[in-house]
């Protein structure tokens, strides 16, 4: 069961709550609210802003924005839970009593497919930008155990609010975020020290967060940068593109030249985000 942040409107002041309300089941076996929205209690009354006898013409109230993590991608390791934090705007004739974000995946929002994390609770804190307009932030904590490794793209970023009134309205993909799995990437260059024009042999491994396992596994045939920074210099040099084994290990081989650090480096992938090893210094005598 996943625990669905609801915001009331109470006498125009904000008031966070947490429901535990039944689940969607994923074929996985992962559940999650597919309705995370806002219960509005002792709703304000409407002031009539139209003379007697005219027409109101009231707009639907809409959530105009909602961005989580500042759009950047979402990194998610194997165990440490990854909060990232979200704002939207809603907008209502009536006024909006609060608005926030939920991240989803899958087909569609009510899909027995989907699956998502929905906002902290006690992290919703919100402005009233002008009568109509609301702007609310918070974080979202996704959390690895919950995650699958298909669960590396592209997620919507939707957003439920409530107006002034009580009532509720939502944007179920109003933009779209990606998440990626975390990285590592180790060096080795020996051996230490070595004499000019001697081979450096030059090894590594490239790994990343297996949410199915919980644990790092390599991320195999992957084209890895081997490249030297020579003593002195301020930035490094491509020597040579290496690719990943069946294990995710890298091993190559120099011809000692000067002094420098030899490190790798891995641009990225959708999936995966680009990475540098730290770098490991070589004494040439």
């Amino acid at each position: 069961m996943r625990i669905r942040t609801t915001v009331a409107a109470v006498s125009g002041a904000i008031v966070l709550s947490a429901l535990a309300v039944p689940a969607a089941q994923a074929d996985e076996g992962r559940s999650w609210n597919p309705e995370p929205g806002f219960t509005a209690v002792q709703p304000k009354l409407a002031k009539s802003k139209q003379a007697f006898g005219a027409t109101a013409k009231v707009a639907a109230p809409k959530v105009t924005s909602a961005v989580v993590n500042s759009g950047k991608p979402i990194v998610v390791g194997t165990t440490a839970k990854k909060k990232v934090s979200f704002s939207a705007t809603a907008t209502a004739d009536a006024g909006v009593g609060g608005v926030a974000a939920f991240l989803w995946i899958g087909k569609s929002i009510d899909n027995e497919d989907s699956f998502g994390f929905g906002p902290d609770g006690k992290s919703i804190s919100c402005k009233v930008v002008n009568a109509t307009t609301t702007t609310c932030k918070g974080t979202i904590t996704l959390d690895p155990k919950d995650m699958i490794n298909s669960d590396a793209t592209w997620w919507r970023v939707g957003a439920s609010a409530v107006t002034e009134e009580g009532e509720e309205f939502d944007g179920e993909s109003v933009s779209k975020v990606r998440v990626q799995r975390f990285s590592k990437l180790t060096v080795n260059a020996s051996p230490e020290p070595v004499k000019k024009g001697k081979t450096i042999t030059v090894t590594g491994k490239l790994t990343r967060a297996n949410w199915d396992t919980g644990t790092y596994k390599g991320y195999t045939q992957q084209p890895v940068k081997l490249q030297f920074k020579k003593k002195g210099a301020k930035s490094y040099t491509t020597v040579k593109t290496v690719k990943t084994s069946s294990t995710g290990t890298l091993k190559t081989t120099v011809k000692a030249s000067a002094d420098g650090t030899w490190r790798y480096s891995f641009a990225g992938t959708p999936s995966t985000p680009a990475i540098s090893a730290a770098g490991d210094y070589v004494d040439v005598k």
